[in-house]
């Protein structure tokens, strides 16, 4: 992020104050009693909060792991055994075909009834029978064997279906849900679950959660949670220089040297979320502008000049990232020799964005910006206000597409304006990051992004696939992928290839940098963060259901 002169922080910083108090949440230094174990937290959320617990609606603001539990908790970013949730074994038939789940014995939802197999039961068939909730593609058969084990059933050989039906589908009641018409978008404002955490008190500029004292793990020892709503990335900063806020994920100023700036606080920046400009790409389903010509796509990948992106936009935190979306470090032996660029370049390449343009039918105007019938090459560029390391990065491409002779025009949004374009396809370019699946493993973000079968028409909800791509042979190679079992890598790879080369030339997604997220945690006043030593869960506080699992590792220290 850009960093601010002094006056500016300042003045951020007194306002802040004033936020902070007002949302209920004093200096940490005067924290005591009850408050010495209530973590104040900053997910990056920018302006007043809109009520909504439900885990599958995309306005939801929280409660996926702690509040809503999944069978397993599945740790995407080393490779451990999952951790029993609500169940507590698995195991697959010799085909792939059927996955017997034994389900934990005793627990309660947080109304007291009791969780049986049902719940699970009706979870699934209800996301089978709403597009808009299933973001794991889910296509299995249920059925309750007793109150504790659960078998499901699929067509096919379906392994890499077990981590996101295990660990990525949040169990909900059936006694709240069945009556509910239509639950992918349902507002939830009393949450009942089996989780760590209860909704304590709601108000658009702060939400606290309270320990759940009948959670079957025990109690946990951090006994309150509250969700601050700031103005963006930089009151979220002035926060942390203040010493009122616990735990953060974003952009933070001299994080180099997090320690002697925020005394107090110790910094973890992991590289798994891959920023990208979002195209709505496909014009055969309704989306309209320039941007659905790949070779504009592609135009705007090699003029973007990602190391001056990172510099001036991340503080030099991002790290490689591969045409193909593949993970750098943990991806690098399927990685397909048929690349053009096994890592998108670092450096812009002008004339090969003149090459691509031209090529394609568009000429340079006396302006200098390209234009093709009569009509400029102008994009409009969404971000969420208040992303202020998106927003630098956005107005540093900006210029660095307009010498290709691209006009980018920069759009602040909110969240709400930012999630609703998306689900309706009323976009050109926006930025955003691709996330990895429920396991280290790259067929999920394939599957999320890129599948026919995650996307829609414009105007309608997709799943994951908001691009709107749809092509068969990466359709096929998915398809293939699901068949076989994931140990077998000799199988595997010529369809991870059609993959890799297939979205290179198509470029749906356009690859800016992996995204180093930095999350600052307050190692005085609490202990057991993940840390680079013991990444046992993701350190990011947005991250679900990694942040449950941080919760219950953390300690008050009663400073």
């Amino acid at each position: 992020m850009s960093r601010s002169p002094a006056a500016r922080v300042r003045a951020a910083t007194a306002l802040l104050a004033a936020a902070v108090v007002a949302a209920g949440c004093g200096p940490s230094s005067t924290s005591a009693g009850a408050e010495s174990s209530t973590l104040v937290a900053y997910t990056g959320q920018s302006g007043d909060y809109q009520i909504n617990f439900n885990p599958y609606a995309p306005t939801s603001i929280g409660g996926g792991g702690t509040i809503f539990e999944p069978l397993f908790f599945f740790n995407v970013l080393r490779d451990a055994e999952p951790t029993p949730k609500l169940g507590t074994e698995f195991a697959w038939n010799a085909d792939g075909t059927q996955l017997s789940v034994t389900l934990r014995d005793g627990v309660t939802w947080s109304d007291g009834e009791k969780f049986t197999a049902a719940d699970v039961v009706f979870t699934l068939d209800m996301i089978s029978k709403h597009k808009g909730m299933n973001n794991t593609g889910y296509a299995g058969r249920a059925e309750a064997v007793d109150d504790t084990h659960v078998i499901i059933r699929f067509d096919r050989p379906s392994f890499l279906d077990g981590p996101s039906v295990l660990g990525r589908i949040y169990i909900v009641a059936e006694h709240k849900w069945k009556d509910i018409a239509d639950p992918a978008v349902a507002v939830v404002k009393d949450p009942v679950g089996t989780g760590p955490y209860l909704l304590e008190e709601f108000k658009p500029q702060a939400f606290t959660f309270k320990a759940n004292p009948t959670y079957w793990g025990g109690e946990p020892a951090v006994k309150k949670v509250r969700y601050l709503s700031l103005s963006g990335n930089q009151a979220g900063a002035a926060a942390l220089k203040a010493g009122q806020i616990d735990w953060q994920t974003g952009p933070v100023p001299d994080v180099k040297d997090v320690a002697k700036t925020y005394p107090g606080y110790q910094a973890t920046i992991t590289h798994s979320n891959q920023i990208a400009l979002v195209t709505c790409s496909n014009a055969a389903l309704g989306c309209q502008g320039p941007q659905t010509d790949p070779a504009v796509r592609q135009a705007i990948y090699h003029a973007i000049d990602r190391t001056q992106t990172n510099a001036l936009a991340f503080e030099n935190t991002g790290s490689d990232v591969s045409p193909s979306f593949l993970l750098p470090g943990r991806d690098d032996a399927l990685v397909s020799d048929k690349l053009q660029n096994k890592t998108a370049p670092m450096r812009p390449d002008p004339a090969k964005a003149q090459q691509l343009l031209e090529s394609a039918g568009y000429a340079k105007g006396s302006d200098g910006i390209y234009a093709k019938d009569g009509a400029p090459l102008s994009l409009t560029l969404s971000v969420v206000a208040g992303w202020t390391d998106y927003i630098t990065a956005v107005d540093t491409m900006g210029q660095q597409l307009r010498q290709a002779g691209i006009k980018l025009t920069p759009q602040q949004v909110s969240w709400n304006e930012f999630v609703d374009a998306k689900d309706r396809g009323a976009f050109q370019l926006i930025i955003d990051s691709l996330y990895q699946g429920p396991a280290p493993d790259p067929y999920y973000l394939y599957n999320y992004f890129y599948s026919t079968a995650q996307t829609a028409a414009v105007g309608a909800k997709p799943g994951p696939n908001v691009s709107r791509f749809s092509d068969p042979r990466v359709d096929q190679a998915l398809d293939a992928l699901k068949l076989l079992n994931p140990t077998d890598t000799a199988a595997r790879q010529p369809h991870l290839d059609a993959i890799q080369t297939r979205i290179e030339q198509t470029m749906p997604y356009i690859p800016v940098l992996t995204q180093g997220t930095i999350s600052v945690h307050h190692d005085a006043k609490f202990t057991g963060w993940p840390t680079e030593r013991d990444l046992y869960a993701s350190p990011a506080v947005w991250a679900h259901p990694d942040n449950a699992e941080v919760l219950l590792r953390l300690r008050p220290t009663g400073k």
